[in-house]
């Protein structure tokens, strides 16, 4: 039996689409209603990281699991490790992120799932992390303005960043879920080629087959349009994070997805391709 956390998430969903649809697999959601894309054989329960009888339930006969937390700075992975090792999980699969690597970032999130992976680490469990450079799908933040307005705007648009698309994190976690040669492993992920933000709009637009213009925010701008989705603290996190990236801290281009899928990493343009309806129709 294999558990996936985080089933409704950018990556966890796809987790559930490529899992083999002759394993047993169990989704764990806060609602289930909301997981798609699941083979007909899976079984989807109700679980959160606070209510530690959801927790036994959803990890009650499995062998392997996929953990996804989001809540920073809480201790999530302290209460799902410690069902696991109770329910006699032998393999966990970790979402983190290539900061970790970074010893020049301190912030809140970074910090946060440095202990994350600590704790997993120290756990005895078999265990895998993936640290994944930004998701490309960050970029579909910028949709209402390019439908609006053709305009993409970002902080630092003229930094390099390695993002990686979602599908090749979820490719590698599928691996190391269900292959043997992945325990106490620690995968960076990121794409074939770290572009900016501008060259990413450029991109974007010849695919739209119209010139969307880049305005470039200001840390303040960046400060309030982050205000509206996160709390305090993960908004200065996040412009910590985009201070590394304007020192070129992002740029590194790894080739894990090859060595471990066998294929090369998905290209920004690919991924925008593939998800090119998000950004029209234009404006006339």
């Amino acid at each position: 039996m294999i558990l996936v956390t985080g089933g409704t998430g950018t990556v966890g969903r796809q987790v559930v689409g490529r899992l083999p649809a002759d394993l047993p697999v169990r989704i764990m959601a806060r609602d289930p209603a909301r997981v798609t894309g699941a083979a007909a054989t899976a079984e989807t329960v109700a679980g959160d990281y606070g209510d530690p009888r959801s927790l036994a339930r959803a990890l009650a006969g499995v062998r392997a699991a996929f953990l996804v937390t989001t809540r920073v700075g809480g201790d999530d992975d302290a209460r799902f490790l410690r069902a696991a090792e109770m329910a006699g999980v032998q393999r966990v699969v970790k979402l983190s992120a290539a900061a970790v690597l970074d010893g020049q970032a301190g912030d809140l999130i970074t910090r946060w799932q440095r202990a994350g992976e600590e704790l997993l680490c120290a756990s005895g469990l078999e265990w895998t992390l993936l640290r994944p450079r930004a998701f490309m799908s960050n970029c579909l933040s910028w949709a209402a303005s390019v439908r609006a307005e053709g305009t993409v705007r970002a902080l630092y648009g003229q930094s390099a960043h390695a993002c990686v698309d979602p599908a090749d994190v979820a490719e590698v976690a599928v691996r190391a879920l269900v292959e043997e040669g992945h325990a106490q492993r620690a995968y960076t992920l990121t794409g074939p080629q770290a572009l900016t933000a501008a060259e990413q709009a450029r991109q974007l637009g010849e695919l739209l087959g119209v010139a969307l213009r880049f305005e470039e925010l200001s840390a303040g701008q960046a400060r309030a349009a982050l205000a509206g989705r996160y709390p305090a603290p993960v908004v200065e996190a996040l412009l910590q994070s985009a201070g590394r990236l304007r020192a070129g801290a992002k740029a590194g281009v790894q080739d894990t997805v090859r060595r471990v899928t066998g294929r090369e990493a998905g290209t920004f343009r690919a991924w925008a391709q593939a998800h090119l309806a998000a950004f029209g129709p234009l404006p006339a």
